[in-house]
């Protein structure tokens, strides 16, 4: 049974859908079954993974609306093992059409709920906004990772995700947990990326991850290709980064699956 994790964060330019991509990718690559949903309407996760989201017949558009199910949107990518629910332009209007739908907050989980005993983990690529496509997410998802740039204001708006994080917690999803905090963009050679990656580490203190996501050039560059990074520079440092990310996000559900549950905001 697949664990489902939102990656979260209403703040642009954190890393998030690279981390959605290259984490998914990575994790396929040691050979876990892996399904990556795009759900924010820039679609950004999809085009990353070779596909132009202006010519998607079946999206996850179609997916909340019930046109379609789970399993008639899937599409494999270049990486085995790893699968895309795609974004596509008519996802920019979902949010409008899902208000008048009923159970408009849980139309994803359930969605989900046929193919979970298909993958091992499904990962949630959310849009950089509180709204109802992230709330969505928060509704399907175990557990939501959380990107963190190590850069100025990297603690802005934290405040407010944490907040609604427990509100989900209190009314929609009972089980939700944070399931870590991953620093993205770390530069060692800059006092800032030392300061905040210290600033965060104190505040939010065993919820942030031990693996750190270097900034790195190869992993701005992969996505114009399609690619993840491990199909387009393996040895580089952003791909390291991502491979170690993957291990440590295994040895965490592995926990989880023994009983050992991670700490909660």
């Amino acid at each position: 049974m697949a664990e489902i994790i939102g990656i979260c964060n209403q703040k642009g330019g954190v890393g998030k859908t690279t981390t959605a991509i290259n984490l998914s990718a990575c994790l396929a690559a040691a050979e876990r079954r892996v399904l990556l949903v795009d759900l924010d309407p820039q679609g950004n996760a999809t085009t990353g993974l070779g596909f132009d989201k202006r010519k998607i017949d079946k999206s996850v558009y179609d997916l909340l609306i019930g046109r379609y199910d789970a399993r008639e949107i899937i599409m494999n990518t270049a990486v085995k093992g790893l699968d895309l629910a795609p974004s596509s332009i008519n996802l920019a209007g979902a949010e409008v059409e899902l208000v008048d739908l009923g159970g408009r907050e849980r139309r994803l989980a359930d969605a989900l709920v046929g193919i979970r005993d298909r993958y091992d983990y499904i990962f949630i690529d959310s849009p950089p906004s509180l709204g109802l496509l992230t709330l969505n997410a928060m509704v399907a998802a175990d557990s939501l990772l959380i990107p963190v740039q190590c850069e100025y204001y990297a603690m802005e708006g934290m405040v407010d995700l944490f907040h609604t994080i427990k509100l989900v917690r209190s009314g929609l999803n009972p089980h939700l947990r944070v399931l870590g905090i991953v620093l993205t963009m770390y530069d060692g050679r800059l006092t800032i990326s030392r300061q905040v990656s210290q600033e965060i580490r104190n505040y939010f203190k065993e919820q942030v991850l031990e693996v750190v996501i270097p900034r790195n050039v190869r992993l701005s560059e992969a996505p114009s290709y399609g690619k993840p990074v491990i199909l387009y520079d393996a040895m580089c440092n952003g791909a390291k980064g991502y491979f170690a990310l993957a291990a440590e996000i295994m040895e965490i559900t592995a926990h989880k699956e023994k009983g050992v549950t991670s700490p909660t905001p």
